[in-house]
């Protein structure tokens, strides 16, 4: 399995959104051994400065990215992503 990272932000509705898609997405047998490290963005500065994203939630993949959240993003839109970030890193 691949190392995840994503970066976050409390507060964030689309990080909200994200957090219930990992829920929901780890329930499933395929996806219940998925692990990442979660970066809050607002504690770890200088780790998230030296990445390149502007929107959160954003994931990388073996420290390239692979998902940029857009404000133009609803709950089934960043689900679909975040799936999609599960099945790359698998």
């Amino acid at each position: 399995m691949k190392d995840i990272k994503m970066f976050y932000m409390n507060g964030c509705p689309y990080c909200r959104y994200a957090f219930k898609a990992i829920d929901e997405l780890k329930k499933e047998d395929k996806y219940r051994d998925i692990t990442m490290t979660q970066i809050n963005e607002n504690v770890e500065v200088a780790l998230a400065d030296s990445y390149d994203y502007y929107y959160v939630p954003t994931f990388y993949i073996d420290e390239v990215k692979v998902y940029e959240c857009s404000p133009s993003h609803d709950y089934a839109a960043v689900k679909a992503h975040v799936k999609d970030v599960f099945d790359k890193a698998l």
